[in-house]
C-alpha cells in the first residue's frame, strides 16, 4: 500500500510518501510544496493543487491522510490553512482517492504512543520507524511522514 501523508499549509504544505509492507514502512519521497507569500492567494492554491497532482501521478498512492486542522490562536492563519486543506481534499476527491483525516493528538499517539509527545519526539520516532539516517527536514515534511505512518498503523484495525 502506498500512503501519501499531507500537512496542509498555504505557504508550506508538507508531504510524505511511504510504502507499507506488512508492519514495515519504507520511505519513498518527502518534502514541501512552497508558495510565495506575495503571490495572489488563488494562485498559491493553484500551485498547491498542481504540485499535488504531480505527486499523485508519480506515486499513485492507494490512500491519502491529511492532518485535521486545530487552531486556538490565529484565526487568519487558520482560515488560510483551511483553504489549502480544502483544495487538497477536493483535488483528491476529483481523482477518486479517499482521504482520511487525523488530529495532531491522533498522529502523536500513533507514532510515539503518547498524545502529548513533543515535536522532537515525533520526529525521532519517524526517523526510527523509517530507518532514516537523520530526522527528516523540513519540519512540515517530517509531520507529513508522521501522518502517513499514523494512517498505516490505524489501517491495521
Amino acid at each position: 500500500m502506498i500512503i501519501l501523508g499531507i500537512d496542509p499549509g498555504t505557504a508550506t504544505t508538507g508531504y510524505g510518501v511511504v510504502r507499507k509492507e506488512g508492519r514495515n514502512f519504507i520511505p519513498l519521497e518527502y518534502g514541501c510544496i512552497l508558495t510565495k507569500a506575495g503571490n495572489d492567494p488563488g494562485a498559491r492554491l493553484v500551485q498547491i493543487e498542481k504540485s499535488l497532482s504531480t505527486l499523485i501521478e508519480k506515486h499513485k498512492p492507494t490512500e491519502v491522510a491529511v492532518e485535521k486542522l486545530f487552531f486556538l490562536k490565529n484565526l487568519k492563519t487558520g482560515i488560510e490553512v483551511a483553504q489549502a486543506r480544502g483544495v487538497i481534499v477536493f483535488s483528491l476527491a476529483k481523482v477518486g482517492i479517499k482521504t482520511f483525516g487525523y488530529t495532531p493528538l491522533e498522529v502523536k499517539s500513533s507514532v510515539t504512543g503518547y498524545g502529548q509527545a513533543t515535536k522532537t519526539q515525533v520526529q525521532k520516532m519517524v526517523q526510527r520507524i523509517l530507518g532514516l539516517d537523520a530526522i527528516p527536514r523540513p519540519d512540515d515534511a517530517a509531520d507529513a511522514l508522521a501522518i502517513a505512518i499514523c494512517h498505516g498503523c490505524r489501517m491495521r484495525f
